[in-house]
């Protein structure tokens, strides 16, 4: 039996622009949201020589071993933040791979945060963030899931006392490399959210913003464009936009009765897509 099960939230990128590279990171600024689809991570203490990593669930299929749960418990036995403790832990996975929907990073800072608030690691903030960043960009984004704004300085700001946005997230059968749409990046954004504040979260604010992956993933995959056009003429949302580097493309709408009867609408079409109405926590 498992001692303790946490959440791991699904973000969505509501906007996201890439502003420059350094070494081989690009730099990016972004709006950020959480849903209420989320991971479910069984952690347990055993009395092993090695952790037992396990995945479950209707997306745990086609896991690599060196994964980001994987990447995150070498770099705290390395650097002896464990204390030669192991941990059995299995992530029953509901959000789907390779969806930008932030998964696998949302799972290593769901786990890191645990092991933080249960003391099981003393850690500083700049370790903390030496060691998300070590693992994959988002991954410091997942240790206070809330509607937060990354500017193009990587610092990020949270805020609270939002309205709540319903989403439709709709994904196709296929998955996008977050690695390779990133290589693909030949300009950068002009920085615009280095000033953040509450009313980026409007949807009158959003509307005129973009994700700058979309050109690159929509010239790999023509599907994902005809996909958007179909959402936004077949259901009449507030706006459509991918999240990440794809493949999930979120509907964006502001009740819950117009959201659900988009989905019904959706899936009554497109059965073999998977799709899910969701919202902001």
């Amino acid at each position: 039996m498992f001692n303790y099960k946490i959440k791991s939230y699904a973000k969505i990128n509501l906007a996201l622009n890439i502003v420059g590279k350094k070494n081989s990171l690009h730099k990016i600024e972004s709006i950020v949201a959480f849903i209420d689809l989320h991971d479910i991570i069984a952690i347990k203490k055993i009395s092993k020589k090695n952790h037992n990593i396990s995945f479950s669930g209707k997306f745990s299929k086609n896991i690599s071993k060196r994964n980001t749960v994987s990447k995150l418990l070498k770099i705290l036995d390395d650097q002896n933040l464990l204390k030669n403790k192991k941990f059995k832990i299995d992530v029953n996975k509901k959000i789907p791979n390779k969806a930008g929907l932030g998964g696998g990073s949302m799972n290593a800072s769901s786990i890191l945060n645990f092991f933080i608030k249960k003391k099981i690691i003393k850690i500083s903030k700049k370790r903390i963030a030496q060691i998300s960043n070590s693992i994959g960009s988002d991954v410091i984004l997942g240790l206070n899931p809330k509607n937060s704004i990354l500017n193009s300085k990587n610092q990020l700001k949270s805020f609270s006392n939002y309205k709540t946005i319903h989403i439709l997230i709709v994904k196709p059968n296929f998955g996008c490399s977050t690695e390779e749409i990133y290589s693909k990046v030949e300009r950068f954004d002009k920085p615009i959210l280095n000033l953040p504040n509450k009313n980026m979260f409007k949807f009158k604010c959003l509307k005129k913003m973009s994700n700058s992956l979309e050109p690159i993933s929509f010239s790999k995959y023509p599907k994902l464009k005809k996909i958007k056009f179909e959402l936004e003429d077949m259901l009449k949302p507030d706006f459509v936009r991918m999240t990440g580097s794809g493949s999930a493309l979120v509907a964006y709408f502001q009740s819950k009765k117009r959201c659900e009867r988009a989905r019904k609408k959706f899936i009554k079409k497109y059965k073999n897509y998977w799709c899910i109405a969701s919202k902001t926590i």
